[in-house]
């Protein structure tokens, strides 16, 4: 299978590149930055493009069996495009080379619920800022995305991870149509609840939450992991 991912240069996109590489599949990492790029493998094309140049995009999936996006974009006061305009492109190029498999990352926050192990403190104010204050703008952006795709015909598969954090290796994590009732997702498990969705063709036109439910961290680890680097 030749999988192409969007966002290769990020820590999910690293993640995914690799196992999709290791399963034996041909793989076209799409980055802004090929000289970072830290991968090398005969069954792998690091090719140098940006999801928001529609050419760039175009060239990229051309031959394509599945586009996965694991665009990530940090927080910002500012106004967000990145995964709409992006989006845009991508459905363009896919239907331009009728190529019909794509899976993109958006976050649970898009849709908040509370969590039954969340808490008052997390529910009703952590959750709330976050997605409506610090985050605003992303997740905006992030809906309009998700409004993008699945309007169109193609074989789409959203996928809402919750809090991202690392783990080592791939866990017994869950996918599950809908809203899943856990606060955090590994990297490692949403990259390689991406591959599977490419491999299988499961949740076709679903929205869906991958989550992490062994070895999570701490709502204070998440935050000095994720936030302070620590």
């Amino acid at each position: 299978m030749r999988i192409i991912v969007f966002g290769a240069n990020g820590p999910t996109g690293r993640l995914l590149v690799g196992q999709a590489l290791a399963a034996g599949h041909d793989v076209v990492a799409v980055t802004r930055r090929p000289a970072d790029f830290p991968l090398r493998h005969a069954q792998l094309t690091v090719f140098e493009g940006d999801v928001l140049q529609p050419d760039s995009v175009d060239t990229a999936i051309a031959g394509a069996d599945a586009v996965l996006s694991a665009l990530g974009v940090p927080f910002g006061k500012g106004e967000i495009s990145t995964y709409s305009a992006g989006a845009a492109h991508i459905v363009a190029a896919m239907r331009r080379h009728e190529v019909r498999r794509v899976a993109v990352v958006s976050s649970s926050a898009v849709e908040p619920h509370a969590y039954s192990d969340g808490g008052f403190l997390f529910n009703r104010v952590l959750q709330p800022y976050v997605a409506r204050v610090l985050g605003r703008t992303l997740y905006d952006d992030m809906r309009r995305m998700e409004a993008l795709i699945t309007a169109t015909e193609l074989d789409w598969t959203v996928v809402r991870p919750s809090g991202l954090y690392d783990l080592p290796a791939v866990t017994d994590y869950t996918v599950v149509a809908g809203h899943a009732d856990h606060r955090f997702t590994a990297r490692v498990d949403l990259a390689a609840a991406l591959l599977r969705l490419a491999e299988q063709g499961s949740f076709v036109r679903e929205v869906v939450g991958v989550v992490t439910t062994t070895d999570n961290p701490s709502m204070m680890q998440l935050l000095r992991q994720e936030a302070f680097g620590k």
